[in-house]
């Protein structure tokens, strides 16, 4: 008679149990099952992806009870749970954000929208530039214009209580002090700003209502808030221009993340809204992901 091998009898080793995981994680359809199972392997026994490489060549020994975390976490990311949901964290330029249920994970391609800001903000003739987020979601493009741009004053707005929660967190963690956070709807905050701003961001929701995403982590995971802007995907951005333009100061910038299809339609809002030289940006993976405009 052939034994039953179960799954912590077979994965006792960091080479063994990566190999489950891969399995696993492939068989679900996860986009980057080895990626991910040497991330929720790190993520258990508190080392980095590089150190789980190292342990799997070496065969390195697991504990049962580090065997029990790693499967559950890799069960939990095979049920297409987020990868940052299951670990609390997410990188994003220089920084490690805690992201979480309510609050929309950041992504890398908006750290390619970050930087037009932060080039923008650190261009600006003042020895104190003033920026404005208009929802800031986890913190992270108004975290790292306060990081690196250390001169400017930075504020940023989000009116999802859960996303303000996970935004104050990251704020403290990060230790700025350049960062002032305000729970407001964006459509109307900070009038007391107004015509003070030199950079206005936002990543507001762009995706249109009926345009459901095919990813489960997004579809399922991710605050609708947070995703759909009605019925063509740019009613946040109306509300974005017109609240940008009372607080920028003349010749200021707005900074506007997007959808790849949306670039064209997005300059031509806001050119008939009364800004100057609309031109869209790419990201690193060549699609259009970012469009400025002056005041």
């Amino acid at each position: 008679m052939t034994a039953v091998i179960s799954p912590v009898d077979a994965t006792r080793t960091v080479g063994g149990i990566r190999a489950h995981a891969v399995r696993v994680l492939s068989a679900a359809h996860v986009p980057t099952p080895e990626v991910d199972a040497e991330l929720l392997i790190a993520h258990v026994l508190g080392v980095s992806r590089g150190q789980v490489q190292a342990k799997a060549l070496t065969d390195s020994p697991l504990d049962t009870e580090q065997a029990f975390a790693v499967i559950e976490a890799v069960e939990r990311r095979a049920a297409r749970e987020p990868l940052q949901h299951i670990t609390g964290r997410a990188p994003f330029r220089r920084l490690e954000l805690a992201v979480g249920p309510g609050v929309f994970v950041p992504r890398p391609e908006t750290e390619s929208v970050a930087q037009v800001a932060i080039d923008a903000l650190a261009a600006v003739a003042s020895p104190e530039p003033v920026a404005v987020d208009l929802g800031t979601g986890s913190g992270a493009i108004a975290i790292s214009l306060a990081v690196e741009v250390p001169h400017a004053r930075v504020v940023a707005v989000e009116n999802s209580t859960a996303a303000f929660i996970w935004a104050k967190q990251n704020a403290a963690e990060s230790g700025v002090e350049n960062l002032r956070m305000v729970f407001a709807d964006l459509a109307e905050a900070l009038p007391e700003l107004d015509g003070a701003v030199d950079v206005v961001v936002s990543n507001p929701p762009y995706i249109p209502v009926d345009a459901i995403p095919r990813d489960p982590e997004v579809r399922l995971f991710d605050p609708a808030a947070a995703l759909y802007g009605g019925e063509d995907g740019l009613d946040v951005v109306r509300d974005v221009s017109r609240r940008a333009l009372a607080l920028l100061r003349p010749g200021g910038t707005l900074v506007l993340e997007h959808g790849e299809l949306q670039g064209e339609s997005i300059r031509d809002l806001l050119a008939a809204d009364g800004w100057r030289a609309p031109a869209t940006h790419r990201d690193l993976l060549g699609r259009d992901r970012t469009t400025v405009a002056l005041r």
